[in-house]
């Protein structure tokens, strides 16, 4: 009987190195222009500099060997037909590049200071982006972070007669949402457009002549366009107010019964159903810190701000304003400006001859910080009525739209030989 000796044991097959997830680019046999068969690794996911002699190889290492292979490869993945529009790219000298994603090569610009150049600008990748949340990205309030929605007339009529059937129901266009101001113009305006109601802070109230409200509180100002009862009122009319409705509150309306708990808002455009804040569509330049439409108004785009404290604006109280104790205009002040200021201190009984530190606080701050009513100022022997934001304000404004930092190099130039 024949015996079969024992197999020897296989070894496992080893397993190929994944670089993606070791998280390496490995080059092998780099002999690009000077490089001298060059092996070497990269981590992936950290910054990585190349230093040496000018003429030792660094940039042909990243650009014309690394970059260089990863565009060829990217070239390859396009069909032969458009290949031909786009040239073939010859592959560098280089044995092997293991672990190699798409690339991206931003030319050095050392000299380029514009604040608003990203990586992402650069390479417009930003653009992409942008296009990309303006088409295909899901809006969310940012007071309940509820996915917000969006009716048509059709859907807001329908959803009407359905939830407040046989109820007496207001149609209200929302006109001022949390904003200070007496409106008097306002109301003016409605009461000849022929309307007799509306609603503030939650009161219904009727529309008078020399109506007003107060000036310096916040107001939720709504018109009352029509008051029908559902199922019961013509569903001609019903349109016709919807309609009305939303022209007037620009693709918004408000259904209002005399239960709080039964108020609900509807939109044409993007909104919050339970607070009704509401969203225009939104286009590429919503997502652009490049863009009024897009940045935040009060760095406007900047990603930073500029703080002024007393001691930046007036760092020697004993000059008059006249004198140039204004440290940012100096001696030249602004010609407008000095009226203005001029026209302030006739509220607060101080002349611009006057040392700073005999101003009354009052005045101070007012001068920095400016107040809410217009302020009427003498120019050229006309009479002006301009809104007054104070220096503070002023100066922040001139900063963000100036590329240059003069203004600021005045300042610490005045704080320096005070």
């Amino acid at each position: 009987m024949k015996t079969q000796p024992p197999k020897k044991p296989t070894k496992p097959a080893k397993a190929k190195p994944n670089h993606i997830e070791n998280g390496t680019i490995e080059v092998f046999g780099a002999r690009e222009h000077n490089l001298k068969n060059i092996d070497l690794a990269l981590p992936k996911n950290k910054l990585i500099v190349f230093t040496g002699l000018s003429g030792s190889g660094k940039s042909t290492l990243a650009f014309d060997t690394i970059y260089a292979e990863g565009q060829r490869r990217y070239m390859d993945t396009f069909s032969a037909y458009a290949r031909q529009f786009m040239g073939n790219l010859t592959r560098p000298n280089v044995d092997k590049i293991n672990g190699l994603s798409p690339v991206i090569s931003i030319e050095q610009k050392s000299t380029n200071r514009n604040p608003r150049s990203t990586v992402g600008t650069i390479t417009e990748i930003y653009d992409f982006l942008r296009l990309l949340y303006a088409r295909h990205a899901d809006a969310y309030s940012y007071e309940t972070g509820k996915k917000m929605v969006r009716f048509s007339d059709e859907q807001i009529l329908e959803s009407i007669n359905q939830e407040f059937k046989g109820e007496s129901v207001y149609f209200l266009s929302p006109l001022v949402k949390r904003r200070k101001g007496h409106y008097r113009e306002l109301f003016e305006q409605l009461i000849k457009s022929g309307y007799t109601k509306v609603r503030v802070d939650g009161e219904v109230l009727d529309l008078v002549s020399k109506m007003q409200v107060a000036r310096f509180k916040i107001h939720d100002i709504e018109l009352v366009v029509d008051k029908v009862k559902i199922g019961e009122t013509s569903e001609q009319r019903i349109r016709q107010s919807l309609d009305l409705t939303l022209k007037q509150g620009k693709g918004t309306l408000i259904i209002y019964t005399l239960d709080p708990e039964r108020e609900k808002y509807y939109s044409r455009n993007l909104m919050c159903a339970d607070t009704g804040i509401s969203y225009d569509e939104p286009q590429p330049n919503s997502f652009s810190f490049n863009s009024p439409y897009g940045w935040c108004p009060k760095c406007k785009g900047m990603g930073f701000t500029y703080q002024f404290k007393f001691e930046d604006l007036f760092p020697n109280t004993e000059l008059s304003i006249r004198e140039g104790a204004i440290a940012p205009f100096g001696k030249e002040a602004d010609y407008w400006n000095l009226h203005v200021l001029k026209a302030v201190g006739k509220r607060h009984d101080f002349k611009l001859g006057d040392p700073v530190k005999n101003i009354s606080p009052e005045g101070m701050n007012e001068i920095l910080y400016g107040f809410e009513e217009k302020i009427k100022v003498d120019y050229n022997f006309q009479e002006f009525n301009v809104q007054w934001d104070g220096l503070i304000a002023y100066f922040e404004n001139v900063i963000i739209n100036r590329t240059e930092s003069a203004l600021t190099e005045k300042i610490e130039h005045a704080k320096e030989t005070a």
